[in-house]
């Protein structure tokens, strides 16, 4: 599940679908959405906390 947005990926038993990100922030593996990926991607390259952006 997106932590942004909440949306479904299905069963992560593979993992997440390839066009998704994750980050880990204070330990804890947080994964985003296309979408949200693609709408944030300055902060996600800038490394700022999900928090932030």
């Amino acid at each position: 599940m997106c932590d942004r947005c909440g949306t479904s990926a299905g069963s992560l038993a593979d993992g997440p679908p390839l066009t998704w990100t994750h980050s880990v922030e204070n330990g804890v593996r947080r994964y985003f959405c296309e979408t949200c990926s693609r709408e944030n991607l300055r902060s996600i390259e800038g490394r700022l906390d999900s928090d932030w952006w």
